[in-house]
């Protein structure tokens, strides 16, 4: 065979130089840039050109520089090959999220955007997802009623801020990225739960007043105040006691895994406690009715203490309706028939209350 039939291909074959094949990641020098395209020198290689839509966002390129790029096509009709930065920074941003993920590593990420699902982040060239509930406590959206603008407007002031997390699931084939800030803090969440322990004064921000309580930031363990655990008042509404952004002490009075059970009325003495010292079963007292139900009245004795008056101690009759017989803030004079400190509750009757003749003992506590 003569030199001169000898094909390109042949040539390849006959000497060290590797052919190029799609997906393979190649370094050139940058000859031109044009407009819509940037040609570059791929050495033994030959030449190739990068269209404009296959760089990377926002990326300035000069004469002279070196780039990495991935083949397309490794031979157009033209003769050169096609090429592609943003593939190439994703076939190597693939690799690098796998080690990340496999290793466990915490890092860094800005999300560039949110939705009401989510943050949306991008890195090493491709765009992945950190769920609402992969936030940890102090990030986490805590709104009343679930209002979705209103969690949009939270999730969207988390943009481009930096957040520590760790990769929780990524899969180049079903081209998914899930990232996750609570793996991110979960080893020293642990480890700051081991110093903790029921009975323990904590300090947090308020994150979130909800219809059922309040939940509180305290160092990136997130707490709960349930309405209960309020006031010893009865509390109706918790943004009258508590406000989102506030800065609060409470007492733990449970650890349940990732979570603490907060009390903000321990930290004060029980009023009923101490109120409740001047009654006595036997008593005849004046309390204002405050709730009439099916099964019975409650009363406020005093500004801590409030009774029940159930439906069988108001008339001898059977069948009675509670609604008929007491009116909302009427005051009436009943008997203590009993009254259980550890329970905190104390029944009344009415219908005892008019069998005592005149001169029975009257409490001088009123309502």
């Amino acid at each position: 065979m003569s030199r001169s039939s000898i094909t390109m291909d042949e040539l390849l074959d006959s000497t060290d130089i590797k052919r190029l094949k799609p997906g393979d990641v190649v370094e050139g020098k940058i000859t031109s840039v044009r407009k819509h395209e940037v040609w570059i020198d791929l050495g033994a290689n030959g030449v190739g050109v990068i269209m404009r839509r296959e760089m990377g966002y926002g990326q300035k390129l000069t004469e002279g520089d070196t780039v990495t790029t991935s083949v397309v096509d490794q031979e157009m009709d033209e003769g050169h090959a096609l090429l592609s930065m943003k593939r190439a920074v994703k076939d190597r941003g693939w690799d690098e999220l796998k080690r990340i993920h496999d290793d466990q590593e915490v890092i860094d990420v800005i999300p560039y955007d949110a939705n009401r699902g989510g943050l949306l982040v991008e890195l090493e060239g491709i765009r992945g997802f950190l769920p609402v509930s992969q936030l940890a406590a102090g990030h986490y959206p805590r709104v009343t009623g679930a209002d979705k603008d209103e969690i949009l407007q939270k999730l969207c002031a988390l943009a481009n801020q930096p957040i520590k997390v760790r990769v929780l699931d990524v899969s180049r084939k079903d081209n998914k990225l899930i990232f996750s800030e609570k793996e991110a803090i979960k080893d020293s969440m642990q480890a700051r739960f081991s110093d903790l322990k029921v009975g323990d004064t904590v300090e947090g921000i308020v994150t979130g007043v909800i219809d059922f309580g309040a939940f509180v930031n305290i160092d990136g363990i997130e707490g709960l105040i349930h309405i209960s655990e309020i006031s010893w008042e009865r509390v109706e509404n918790p943004n009258k006691y508590v406000k989102t952004g506030q800065s609060i002490k409470a007492k733990i009075i449970a650890i349940d895994k990732d979570r603490l059970s907060l009390s903000l009325k321990q930290m004060s003495e029980d009023p009923w406690l101490r109120e409740v010292k001047v009654f006595k079963k036997g008593d005849i007292v004046e309390g204002k009715v405050t709730r009439i139900t099916p099964f019975g009245a409650f009363v406020q004795l005093s500004s801590s203490v409030e009774a029940l008056v159930h439906v069988s101690e108001m008339s001898s009759d059977e069948g009675i309706d509670p609604e008929k017989i007491f009116q909302l803030n009427e005051k009436k004079q009943f008997k203590i028939i009993d009254i259980d400190t550890d329970a905190r509750k104390i029944a009344l009757s009415l219908k005892d209350a008019k069998k005592v003749k005149k001169g029975t003992k009257k409490s001088n506590v009123k309502s």
